[in-house]
């Protein structure tokens, strides 16, 4: 069967929990299509139950070990050339994902900073561990006030990219606005999945519940034995609470950590400019003809990549 949608992505985004994973399966049960992950956390093996990893076929999951370094870069390639096996073999490719730099790189060709050089990563970690928050944070307003300006010292991730950004001659400040194109590579209708905040913690906390329930514990012990773990891995939500805290304690923190990006996510989906919303507090069966129908009613598209299709 030929896929009513050729040469097109259909990118999905929605908060942790929203049901992407669920939404994007069920439309790949109705149309010839492939689902391409864009989770920074779900590229790694070892983690299948705490990073809620799809068990059904899914590009990009568990492609990498713990020990490796992800990056932006690495990832847009693998999903770029994802994408395009996907539409030249006649089939629709489903992009979907919570984490927003991801999710851009999948669909558009972005302006990447340079890549830090090799060390500077694990000494300005180092850095950020051995000297403070503040003091970490002072040394980038004086290398780099204008980036220094967006982020808060307890910012660890950003502040020790920004660092990584300043003493290789670029800004995280100006590389954040080069992230950010209204162009994709192919035609493309973005959908966001909506849930009322308090819908979207309920399932929050079931589902938390469930990955301990399910040996989420477990799973990070075996991972944490069985060798280094890089930094980008250890930003999977619950890994350092499951390493450093009792079993109960480490599932509340766990869960006020996903609820905090939940609500991140939820702002980042406002910046998506064309963004199509759909009503999410329903199964994903319903979510899933939504879309479709809505894809339907969206058929005049470009002929090649440009200008995402709903604009």
């Amino acid at each position: 069967m030929a896929t009513p949608f050729p040469g097109l992505v259909l990118a999905i985004f929605g908060p942790t929990a929203s049901g992407k994973t669920a939404v994007a399966e069920a439309i790949a049960k109705r149309i010839p299509a492939e689902v391409v992950s864009a989770d920074s956390m779900q590229v790694y093996e070892g983690l299948q139950i705490l990073t809620a990893q799809p068990e059904s076929p899914t590009r990009l999951v568990a492609i990498w070990p713990l020990s490796h370094e992800a990056s932006v870069a690495d990832y847009a390639r693998l999903a770029h050339a994802a994408v395009d096996e996907i539409l030249d073999g006649g089939r629709t490719a489903i992009v979907t994902g919570g984490t927003g730099l991801y999710f851009r790189a999948a669909l558009t060709d972005l302006a990447l900073p340079p890549a830090p050089a090799a060390g500077a990563r694990e000494r300005w970690h180092a850095f950020y561990d051995a000297h403070g928050a503040l003091h970490a944070h002072g040394r980038l307003q004086a290398l780099d006030p204008e980036a220094a300006a967006g982020l808060h010292p307890n910012d660890r991730r950003r502040v020790v990219r920004a660092l990584e950004l300043a003493e290789a001659g670029s800004s995280l400040a100006r590389d954040r606005d080069r992230l950010w194109s209204d162009e994709t590579r192919h035609p493309t209708l973005v959908f966001g999945l909506e849930v009322a905040p308090d819908e979207l913690r309920r399932r929050i906390d079931a589902r938390g519940r469930a990955m301990f329930e399910a040996g989420a514990v477990e799973e990070v012990q075996r991972a944490l034995a069985a060798g280094p773990v890089s930094h980008t891995a250890r930003y999977a939500h619950g890994l350092e609470d499951i390493a450093t805290l009792p079993r109960p304690e480490a599932l509340e923190a766990m869960l006020a950590r996903v609820r905090r990006y939940a609500a991140y996510q939820r702002k980042w989906m406002r910046r998506i400019s064309g963004l199509i919303t759909v009503d999410a507090d329903r199964s994903p069966d319903e979510v899933a003809d939504e879309i479709l129908a809505l894809a339907r009613a969206r058929q005049r598209l470009p002929a090649r990549g440009g200008p995402r299709a709903d604009t």
